[in-house]
């Protein structure tokens, strides 16, 4: 018996394979869609990073649930900031490498939007966050920690995943590892129930 109802189609607006993971181990079976939304305009607009991921996420979502009218839309998206500074996915490996020497032996806010979208009406968003600690890194930590993580990490903002060799990167982490992962499914669940996705 599934706890996901059928009846109910979920949409998730995101090519994150890690965030369609997450709904999959959890027993949701939704249709990954990518949204294409120009993030520079709101990013442009919205300073405040905890409310710059929630209408990233609600964006998301409202721009694919057009195309899927009566469906249960999720969209997501993550900011991670380290004091004033916002940080992209990075362009290549250099990149890569620049920023976790930025975020060595500090901590960064990693705030991740939630949105539920349909028919283009947003029923519900918010932003979680997490916090960690970077830990202090010599040269040579970083070479090996590049070569044992891959191109992978060109697709996180913070240059690592937790679920691999990420975990070395850090001192602290106060946050559940969903949120990290960019899909706070503690919080959208009792929503998806509400709206009758699923029992």
């Amino acid at each position: 018996m599934s706890l996901q109802l059928t009846d109910v189609p979920l949409i998730l607006a995101s090519q994150s394979a890690i965030r369609a993971k997450v709904l999959q181990d959890a027993g949701l079976m939704a249709e990954s869609v990518p949204s294409n939304v120009d993030e520079n305009i709101l990013k442009a607009e919205i300073v405040e990073p905890d409310d710059l991921a929630r209408c990233l996420a609600e964006q998301k979502a409202l721009k694919v649930s057009v195309q899927y009218p009566e469906a249960l839309v999720i969209g997501a998206d993550q900011v991670l900031a380290c004091g004033d500074r916002l940080f992209d996915k990075p362009a290549d490996m250099a990149e890569a490498r620049d920023n976790l020497k930025f975020l060595a032996g500090k901590r960064h806010e990693l705030h991740s939007g939630v949105a539920l979208v349909r028919d283009g009406d947003c029923l519900w968003s918010q932003t979680v966050t997490a916090r960690l600690k970077v830990k202090s890194m010599t040269d040579t930590f970083l070479d090996a920690y590049l070569e044992a993580a891959g191109d992978a990490i060109l697709g996180s903002v913070g240059c690592y995943r937790l679920e691999e060799v990420g975990i070395q990167l850090f001192e602290e982490i106060d946050g559940d590892h969903l949120t990290i992962f960019g899909l706070p499914l503690l919080q959208l669940l009792p929503q998806l129930r509400k709206y009758r996705a699923v029992l």
